[in-house]
């Protein structure tokens, strides 16, 4: 009958579109959700008396779980503010203000954190109390307090004020909701199914309805809008590599971010939606990442966090406490989640305001600047040769011509602002720099290039913006290409070479310097991305060692994509054991390679007498590196670890696991899952389940295994593997998924 048109926009993503009912859908919520309505041209540009807005969605059907494969699966913030500002939804005397709201439809555990994950990239903290716990004094403190309720047109609003929500009902204990939930204008959605939803609209006596199954296969991963060339970024000695000149808008570009290299190792300041792709992109595994530092919680400079704690440690995460409190509470509304949780991802390393902290030789001073929420620019500077090295990223800043209208010099008593803080933040914006990377979005939140046309800076880099630099723009600073380069002081150290060392040492600490040094003088060779290092089947003659990028491997029976980062020892025991490699390892980016002789690492290993303990531990990795749980992101030295306190497990049958400390893996065999008299799911080879106990509290009853005599399970303490944080991630949205199975929603 064609009343209803349904499109697949990308993995996970889905257009609903009902025009009778003005019902425009978008269905899944990802990272981008946005720019990949635009290429799709379901977003379009449009003159509505006079007035120009943009067309798009008015609802949005939330995934039934916070998490797919490893990526947020609803991130609503800018979908919903192109609704109430691009489309004018909110704006006064727009012809799209109607009253009707953006609405959020979905379970009420999803809707509720979208509603606080909202208000939090809103306003950040808007109680005194809590900025001054984060070392603000009194008056600062209510002076930002005056900043943003100008910039909320005079209110705080609460998330039900600016948007709709509709809650769907979880389900009965055969996974199928009783309800059927109208919309609006006659269309109604019913949950048939985990994730999986009916919508129907009825027009008079006649009916049609479509189903969305918003679920992911195993092999899916949510997409980024564009594509990037690959580079291969060398380590120098303090370079500033350009990663991101966009906005949350721009279709083509990422989002304003950049990666410092400072001695060879990688910081990058924000992280923006789909941050692991430019990574990839620019040859960077995420494990190489040092550090992160951080200027405020909106979601193209905050929603590629959960890509940073996609690896086997926690990473140093700068910025000031205003910032950190800010973005801490956005993470964990968004994941329903305590507060004091975000130290399980991150090595918190806060800094002060205004003044220079020394990062093992990398100086670098954070900045207020005047935003929306808790912001902080940051300054970064390296002595050489009788001075400082500087570079400034100013993300984001508001425009002299907006800022001045904060403070009133004919009336200051009736300013929002002090003369002190106007003429401070004016001077910082303006300080002289080698190298400076500033927001020049415009509007009233964002900054303006023709505040800086008398900057004194060397380089000037204009981003935050989705549109071409015009030529006035042009006349003040520069473009920047993805993958640009700014080396500031170049090295004369091969970092490689270094690199080489340190992972060799932490592989084999017990064997004599001469050896080590032995490896390390073979070659250090680069490989575009889509080399296949080796193939299913065969047996190669060299040993790799990963030094800079990542290598992917593949098993086509299961599936299941993994990713083996920088410091990886691609398939050692295969090659020792001379048999045959059981994947075929293709490089994911651009990758720099120690390459060791099959028989010279055989000789290193005879030598030093570690077959015994390689062989003690190989089959226990093996296994791991084959695991969903396991197999991404998570290095060999951290394997050999876990590999260590693996057992063989005595666990009897339909035995409550929710009180061990244990986890447990299926190594051979089935265990048939239940949450107290409902079945979860059947667990294979290469599953896990136990240690429950973390989040028992939510649970209404244990979890039960039930298995066969012959089904060989493999225990492992929670101890050894509770810190690694993409485990705990992966343990977290696994859990979720079946403690809803488990109660029937």
């Amino acid at each position: 009958m064609g009343m209803i048109k349904k499109l697949q926009v990308a993995s996970g993503v889905f257009w609903v579109e009902i025009p009778k009912a003005q019902i425009f859908m978008l269905c899944g919520c990802p990272a981008d959700a946005v720019k990949l309505l635009k290429k799709r041209g379901l977003i379009e540009s449009v003159v509505t008396g006079g007035i120009a807005h943009e067309t798009g969605p008015n609802v949005i059907l939330l995934s039934e779980v916070l998490m797919q494969n490893g990526s947020f699966s609803n991130l609503t913030e800018f979908p919903a503010m192109q609704m109430l500002y691009l489309q004018g939804m909110v704006i006064p005397n727009h012809p799209n203000n109607t009253g009707i709201k953006p609405m959020l439809v979905g379970i009420k555990e999803q809707v509720d954190a979208q509603m606080a994950y909202f208000y939090c990239g809103n306003y950040g903290l808007i109680d005194k109390a809590e900025i001054m716990a984060a070392g603000i004094g009194e008056k600062t403190a209510e002076e930002m307090l005056r900043m943003k309720l100008h910039f909320a047109f005079g209110r705080i609003k609460e998330s039900h004020e600016i948007l709709e929500a509709r809650y769907i009902p979880e389900s009965n204990n055969n996974g199928i909701a009783d309800e059927t939930v109208a919309i609006r204008n006659n269309v109604f959605i019913t949950k048939k199914d985990f994730n999986i939803y009916e919508i129907a609209y009825k027009d008079g006596e006649i009916e049609e309805k479509i189903e969305v199954n918003l679920n992911l296969k195993l092999e899916e991963r949510y997409e980024a809008p564009y594509q990037l060339g690959y580079h291969l970024v060398e380590r120098e000695y303090f370079a500033v590599v350009h990663s991101g000149e966009g906005d949350g808008w721009d279709i083509n570009r990422p989002c304003m971010a950049s990666i410092i290299i400072y001695q060879g190792k990688v910081y990058i300041i924000d992280a923006g939606p789909n941050i692991l792709t430019s990574l990839n992109y620019l040859g960077i595994s995420v494990n190489e990442i040092e550090g992160i530092f951080h200027t405020h919680a909106h979601d193209d400079h905050f929603a590629g966090l959960t890509t940073l704690i996609r690896t086997d440690r926690k990473f140093k995460y700068f910025a000031t406490p205003l910032v950190r409190k800010s973005v801490t509470k956005k993470l964990c509304a968004l994941m329903s989640i305590p507060e004091e949780s975000f130290h399980n991802f991150f090595d918190v390393q806060d800094l002060t305001f205004d003044s220079w902290s020394d990062i093992e030789g990398l100086e670098v001073m954070p900045v207020f600047s005047p935003h929306p929420v808790d912001t902080n620019i940051f300054f970064f500077r390296v002595y050489w040769n009788g001075e400082y090295k500087t570079y400034a990223h100013l993300a984001d800043v508001i425009s002299f011509d907006a800022f001045s209208k904060m403070y009133q010099e004919s009336n200051p008593e009736k300013s929002i602002i002090s003369e002190h803080t106007y003429q401070k933040v004016k001077e910082a914006y303006l300080r002289p720099t080698h190298l400076k990377k500033i927001d020049i979005g415009g509007g009233m939140i964002h900054g303006n290039a023709e505040d800086y046309r008398q900057d004194h800076s060397d380089k000037i880099v204009l981003a935050h913006t989705h549109r071409p630099l015009t030529v006035k723009e042009r006349e003040i600073g520069s473009s920047a290409a993805f993958g640009m380069v700014d080396t500031l002081i170049p090295s004369n150290k091969d970092y490689l070479t270094h690199f080489s060392y340190q992972y060799l040492k932490f592989y084999f600490p017990d064997a004599p310097e001469h050896e080590i040094q032995f490896l390390i003088n073979h070659p250090i060779t680069s490989f575009n991305a889509g080399t296949i290092l080796f193939k299913k089947g065969g047996i190669s003659e060299t040993v790799y060692l990963i030094l800079t990028g990542s290598v992917e491997f593949a098993d086509s029976i299961s599936g299941n994509p993994n990713i083996l980062p920088a410091g990886s020892l691609i398939d050692f025991y295969s090659h020792y054991l001379n048999s045959n490699t059981n994947q075929t390892y293709r490089t994911a980016s651009h990758i720099n390679a120690l390459e060791i002789p099959i028989e010279a690492y055989r000789r290193f290993i005879s030598r030093n007498n570690l077959y015994a303990e390689i062989k003690r531990v190989e089959s226990n990795i093996v296994f791991l590196k084959n695991t969903w749980l396991f197999g991404e992101v998570v290095s060999f030295p951290i394997l050999t670890k876990i590999a260590k306190t693996m057992e063989v497990a005595q666990l009897p049958t339909h035995a409550p696991i929710s009180q061990k400390q244990i986890l447990y893996l299926v190594r051979n065999g089935q265990v048939r899952l239940t949450l107290g008299d409902n079945f979860v799911e059947t667990l294979q080879k290469g599953n896990f389940f136990g240690a429950e106990e973390v989040w028992v509290s939510r649970a209404s009853a244990p979890f039960y295994a039930d298995f066969e005599a012959d089904t060989e399970l493999i225990s492992i303490p929670f101890e050894t593997v509770k810190n690694i944080p993409i485990v705990y991630w992966k343990f977290l949205e696994t859990y979720e998924k079946r403690l809803k199975k488990g109660a029937g929603k």
